[in-house]
């Protein structure tokens, strides 16, 4: 490896001499200006507050939808079969453009407004676990009929009133659901509720968003095994051997010209080629009719051709609006079910609110930040319910990682994102494209997706002391009463009747929600049963959540936008609010938040071309 180290302007950054920027932080970071620089900061090619040309926010907007690609699709092709939808793809593509347009305008009122990091926000698989139980009720079980795709015709009242009504009752328990993370991030309880909620709450919590997912996954897989094990293959290939091998792609430099840079396509895009190359597979077996053409014939469902009348129905472009599938309608079974997965998104999200600025060169988020970014996430689930996405929203983890791949930390990027995610949701045949992939290559990605979001909660006990007897009995009791519960209720509801049906349903929806029996068993083990803190591992974890102060470069970076609360709405009754940013009293020489401009070119007077060449 070629030692020379190119030396940028500001944002700092390293470049080696092969042309490709390093990934991977190294030494501890150094002293500037009495406080300790983020280790990251010093690798990055663009920092948060830094804004690329506009062309590379465009090309690194796109890339981030891409890494979000998987989850944006997944949720609501797994939601389609308790929605009754399983036989009408066109409508399963009018879901994904939802959830698309959606997502941008979530990610804009994040970036704009909310903690201001750059991150993606996405739907949140979270919510799917208690949907699927409210929508596993008796009352809302999919009728007979709708599961034959011969007796299904998609466009007569009786179905769409089927499927709209089901989707309408997620809508109304999203929205009022939504309304309490509202309150605790806009609040200030969220910063509350973290000295009660640990690593080993967290950790059953989120591993069981996905366990229970297992008899779903296996089923779409089940459609055919070769095609699922081929995608899954793919999957592992790129994403865990070949992701360190450099592809060597044409550029453009305005020093350089024509040449050639090495880009790390396999880490960045692993799931996207696996589908594509799986997707062509399915294709060129369709064409040559080695896969069989009767529909009841095992393997029929891996056919390209199944759904290829999406295409051609789908419009060029479909605007997403409030209310779309009708007024959406509320039961307190439902909440209550949405509101457990409330609780898991908010706490991952301040998860992804530390690993994001630690990524971007930025100091640890302050509390009044976190307080508006969990209180914007709410507002995003509000909006995610009226327009029927199905889902809510949330921080996207997969491409907090991206921000470490391409060392590109700009919240232009993720400006750039949002829009293009505004675009994508109204340009009906991408969703619709989205929705013709073959079941078994969904499966085969449901698998690897589903084990990776179990494996990211087990890391969570990183914090404790796993040597602790005490610690193994809340995590390993937490787990298997949250699969074991809910399989034993799902098998014998009649025997948990209390006569009111409200509050059985309640009782169903909670009981039968894995990563609520998980977490709930969790937390009250580990509140209750004598240890301390560093062996429970608070000491770490709030340790970390106390690092943040009120310095210039966290005002900087933290504050909201236009002059807001340093020119504007500067009264003292406004600093009492817990989400409002707090003053920052210096003299006039200094540059305050309202003053700041955003690093451009002509700021830094020169920007060496070789910065922008991150892993293109």
């Amino acid at each position: 490896m070629n030692s020379a180290i190119t030396s940028c302007e500001p944002p700092n950054c390293l470049q080696r001499g092969d042309g490709v920027l390093g990934s991977h932080t190294e030494g501890q970071g150094r002293k500037q200006d009495g406080r300790r620089e983020s280790p990251s900061s010093n690798h990055l090619a663009y920092s948060i507050l830094d804004v690329p040309p506009w062309y590379l926010c465009i090309f690194l907007g796109i890339q981030h939808f891409l890494t979000a690609l998987g989850g944006l699709v997944a949720v609501p092709l797994i939601l389609a079969k308790d929605l009754c939808l399983q036989n009408d793809p066109l409508t399963q593509s009018y879901l994904i453009s939802t959830i698309f347009f959606v997502s941008g305008i979530c990610t804009l009122l994040q970036v704009f407004f909310g903690v201001r990091l750059p991150i993606l926000q996405g739907g949140t698989f979270a919510f799917v676990a208690p949907s699927v139980a409210m929508l596993s009720l008796p009352s809302w079980k999919c009728p007979e009929w709708t599961l034959n795709a011969s007796q299904v015709n998609t466009s007569s009242p009786e179905f769409i009133e089927e499927w709209q009504k089901r989707i309408r009752e997620l809508q109304g328990a999203v929205m009022v659901a939504s309304c309490v993370q509202i309150l605790v991030g806009f609040s200030g309880l969220i910063g509350f509720l973290l000295h009660f909620i640990g690593p080993l709450t967290i950790a059953p919590t989120i591993s069981l968003v996905a366990l229970p997912l297992f008899d779903s996954a296996g089923n779409d897989a089940g459609i055919h095994w070769g095609i699922s094990f081929l995608t899954v293959f793919l999957i592992v290939l790129f994403s865990q051997y070949l992701r360190n091998i450099a592809v060597p792609v044409p550029v453009y430099g305005r020093e350089k010209k024509c040449h050639t840079s090495k880009f790390y396509l396999f880490q960045v895009f692993p799931v996207l080629l696996a589908l594509c190359i799986s997707w062509l597979f399915c294709f060129v077996l369709t064409v040559t009719n080695t896969f069989p053409v009767a529909p009841t014939a095992y393997g029929y469902q891996a056919r390209t051709d199944t759904k290829s009348n999406v295409l051609s129905q789908a419009p060029w472009f479909r605007f997403p609006y409030p209310g779309q599938w009708g007024l959406p309608t509320v039961s307190l079974a439902g909440v209550f079910g949405i509101i457990a997965g409330v609780i898991s998104s908010m706490v991952e999200s301040v998860g992804d609110y530390y690993a994001c600025a630690r990524l971007v060169g930025a100091p640890p988020p302050p509390k009044h930040a976190i307080n508006r970014g969990i209180g914007i996430e709410g507002l995003g689930c509000l909006l995610a319910g009226a327009w029927g996405t199905g889902n809510g929203t949330t921080s996207y983890s997969e491409n907090v990682g991206a921000l470490g791949i391409t060392r590109v930390g700009s919240r232009m990027v993720i400006v750039a994102a949002g829009c293009v995610l505004l675009l994508m949701g109204m340009f009906g045949k991408i969703g619709a494209a989205f929705a013709t992939i073959p079941t078994p290559v969904i499966g085969g990605m449901f698998l690897v997706m589903f084990g990776v979001i179990s494996a990211v909660g087990i890391s969570n006990l990183q914090y404790v002391d796993m040597n602790s007897s005490r610690n193994l009995f809340v995590f390993g009791f937490s787990i298997f009463c949250g699969l074991a519960i809910p399989n034993w209720v799902n098998k014998n509801p009649e025997k948990l009747q209390t006569g009111i049906i409200q509050l059985d349903q309640v009782i169903q929806v909670l009981l039968t929600t894995s990563m609520f029996v998980g977490g709930f068993l969790g937390f009250v083990l580990d509140n209750t049963i004598p240890g301390s803190r560093e062996e429970r591992g608070l000491l770490t974890w709030t340790q970390i959540q106390e690092d943040s102060e009120e310095t210039r470069k966290v005002s900087e970076v933290y504050g909201l936008p236009w002059g807001i609360g340093t020119k504007f709405c500067t009264s003292s009754c406004s600093q009492i609010l817990p989400f409002w940013p707090r003053l920052d009293h210096r003299g006039k020489d200094e540059v305050g938040v309202s003053q700041l401009t955003l690093c451009s070119e002509a700021s830094s007077g020169k920007r060496l071309w070789d910065a922008t060449e991150t892993r293109m």
